[in-house]
């Protein structure tokens, strides 16, 4: 009895290793996701010695915008061709990640200044820049999204300490409510294509949660809505989406473009660590990745949500 006890046990034991052998394999060898164009391969569209954040296409002007955080100024530049840009915003305040708004504006996370920004679009800079809200007592406002309805959801990591991090509702009324405390380093944000799911990582944990968002716009309870089974414990950072509802989000190794229902489709490997993406391209198939002194752009199969 003791014996077949032991070999039992010594099965179940074998089993679990084996799926979970599976799995790290199945996730090292995840391919290209069926959304990226074929043969498609990264193309370098910018570099300098800065770290880039904050990528947001522009439709009017055509152009996507992105941040820039070099030793002593932050900057908010526009690709204007491939190897050439022009500074849109200087001394931003370390304004972070960036968003389209509803109404065809630049949404900004003023992380020094402690500000949610606005800025109209102009040819040469913004036309006209506005304060949403301002708190001294923000840590580091980092990103933000806006929902279909109109809600505004921002970051504020507590990246010294990981114990005053929140996330934020700002209400199309000028509310502002601090709906989340429990993530110790939230930093992407991003709202499913209905306004009904909040998207936000944890770059402390190294995943991705998901919540449900209320009618008031606070959420519910969240939960772990992807973790990827593989080694690399890179950040995870912004994120975008498809209209097919499908996520991408850059962190650990690369960009994972995951189902709404948390699966994997595929992965793209960047040489770089890879900060955030968006879509863009005058026909919205040109998926553009920020990353450490590099941006990327990378031809799809797909267009923005």
């Amino acid at each position: 009895m003791i014996r077949a006890t032991k070999f039992f046990f010594l099965s179940i034991f074998a089993l679990v290793f084996f799926i979970s052998f599976l799995k790290i394999i199945h996730a090292q060898d995840l391919g290209m996701p069926p959304t990226v164009a074929k043969d498609s391969q990264l193309v370098e569209a910018y570099s300098d010695d800065r770290f880039f954040e904050g990528p947001t296409w522009e439709p009017r002007f055509g152009k996507v915008y992105f941040t820039a955080f070099g030793k002593d100024n932050q900057q908010i530049l526009r690709l204007e061709r491939p190897g050439k840009v022009a500074v849109w915003l200087d001394k931003t305040e370390g304004v972070n990640g960036t968003f389209l708004s509803n109404r065809g504006t630049l949404l900004g996370a003023q992380g020094k200044g402690h500000r949610v920004m606005e800025y109209s679009f102009g040819d040469s800079g913004p036309a006209k820049s506005r304060v949403l809200y301002h708190n001294p007592k923000l840590n580091e406002p980092n990103d933000i999204c806006q929902s279909v309805k109109g809600d505004i959801f921002f970051t504020d990591p507590d990246f010294k300490e990981r114990k005053h991090s929140a996330v934020y509702h700002l209400a199309t009324d000028g509310k502002v409510t601090k709906i989340i405390t429990d993530m110790p380093l939230p930093n992407g944000i991003l709202t499913s294509k209905d306004g009904k799911t909040l998207y936000i990582s944890d770059s402390h944990l190294k995943l991705w949660r998901s919540y449900p968002i209320l009618e008031n716009g606070t959420v519910g309870a969240g939960k772990v809505f992807f973790n990827p089974d593989v080694e690399n414990r890179n950040d995870p950072d912004g994120m975008t989406s498809d209209r097919e509802g499908n996520l991408y989000f850059t962190g650990r190794g690369g960009v994972w473009v995951v189902r709404p229902d948390g699966q994997a489709i595929g992965f793209i490997p960047t040489p770089r660590f890879c900060s955030n993406a968006t879509f863009g391209g005058q026909d919205g198939q040109t998926l553009y990745l920020t990353c450490d002194k590099k941006v990327y752009s990378l031809k799809m199969q797909v267009v923005s949500q």
